[in-house]
């Protein structure tokens, strides 16, 4: 049996803290990769040319016209913020289709998650991370946090 001395109980809860903060990154990682993953299956919902009829339904993700928008969809890496960690997933800025200059994929993306002219929407970053949440996060956290915990 292990003698307590004083300031084991300030060490070990340092060593737990230190193992903690490597995970949350890593948990954190896992979950942007797999919300930009499935924003990419959701923004392909078929494809058609430029001007014609959409084959995807309002509600659904929207479909392939040229790709830019799924290829402009991204995670960053976890960053450590004062509140914790922070990671990002969303669209690339600067990416613009090859048959228009004018509007960027960040805001045609929003456009068609929050709403087009005729009020339809083709939303495909908010179900990538309700999906993320409710079927990804649980795996995620058993895999990460249950594994390779220091033994102290």
């Amino acid at each position: 049996m292990a003698e307590l001395r004083p300031g084991i109980f300030v060490e070990l809860g340092s060593a737990l803290g230190a193992a903690a903060e490597l995970k949350a990154r890593e948990a954190l990682l896992q979950l942007g990769a797999a919300a930009e993953r499935q924003a990419k299956i959701n923004a392909s919902s078929g494809s058609h040319a430029r001007g014609t009829k959409t084959p995807a339904r309002p509600g659904s993700g929207p479909a392939i016209i040229s790709g830019t928008l799924r290829r402009s969809l991204i995670h960053t890496e976890p960053l450590r913020v004062s509140a914790g960690w922070e990671a990002r997933v969303g669209t690339m800025p600067g990416q613009v289709p090859p048959y228009s200059r004018n509007s960027t994929s960040s805001r045609y993306g929003l456009a068609l998650e929050t709403g087009l002219r005729n009020g339809a929407t083709y939303p495909f970053l908010g179900p990538a991370v309700r999906f993320v949440r409710v079927i990804v996060l649980p795996q995620v956290m058993v895999a990460v946090f249950r594994s390779g915990w220091p033994h102290l």
